[in-house]
C-alpha cells in the first residue's frame, strides 16, 4: 500500500495552508471543509481501502500545492475528484501577478485579468494523475440565491463541505 501511515485518524494535508485540506480512512469519521468563494475538492480513493480528502482550493492553496499534497495523502493512484462550486471564470478579476503564477496551466486558465479557478484545479488534478474528475461549474458569485460569496457580500459567511466513509 503506498498510502502513508496514519498516527490519527484524521490529519491535515502537510502543504498548503494550516487547515487547507483534511483526509482519513476511518470510516463513520466526518470531515468539514469551509469555503466561500474558493473551490472545496473532495477525492476519494477508489482502489485498495477507501480513504477521502477535502481541500480549500483558492488561487493560494493550488499555488502553494493543495492539490498534489492531498494526492500524495492517499496514495497518487485510483483516485477520482469532485469540485464543488467556487466563483467562476466569469468573476474571478486578478492582478498580473496572479496571471502570470497561472499563466503555465495556458492562457485559457488566466487571461484578461480572469482566472478560472475550476480549469485551474481540474488541470492541476490531472497533472497529479487523477482520472476521473466531476465538477459543479456553479459560480458562487453569480448564484446569490444558493450561495454566499465572499467577493459579492463580504462578511464571515461560508458554504460548509461535509463528508465520511461509510
Amino acid at each position: 500500500d503506498a498510502r502513508p501511515p496514519m498516527s490519527s485518524p484524521l490529519l491535515r494535508v502537510e502543504r498548503g495552508r494550516a487547515g487547507d485540506g483534511l483526509w482519513t480512512d476511518e470510516p463513520g469519521l466526518p470531515m468539514l471543509k469551509l469555503t466561500a468563494d474558493c473551490l472545496p475538492v473532495a477525492l476519494a480513493r477508489r482502489n485498495g481501502s477507501p480513504a477521502l480528502a477535502l481541500l480549500h482550493a483558492g488561487r493560494v492553496g493550488l499555488l502553494d500545492g493543495i492539490v498534489e499534497a492531498g494526492v500524495a495523502a492517499l496514495g497518487g493512484r485510483g483516485l477520482a475528484a469532485a469540485i464543488g462550486p467556487g466563483i467562476g471564470p466569469c468573476c474571478y478579476e486578478v492582478g498580473d501577478e496572479v496571471l502570470e503564477a497561472f499563466a503555465r496551466l495556458g492562457p485559457d486558465v488566466a487571461s484578461d485579468r480572469m482566472l478560472d479557478l475550476p480549469e485551474a484545479a481540474r488541470r492541476l488534478l490531472r497533472e497529479a494523475g487523477v482520472g476521473e474528475i466531476d465538477s459543479a461549474d456553479l459560480c458562487t458569485r453569480c448564484d446569490e440565491q444558493r450561495f454566499f460569496s465572499h467577493r459579492r457580500d463580504g462578511g464571515p459567511g461560508r458554504q460548509a463541505g461535509l463528508a465520511w466513509l461509510q
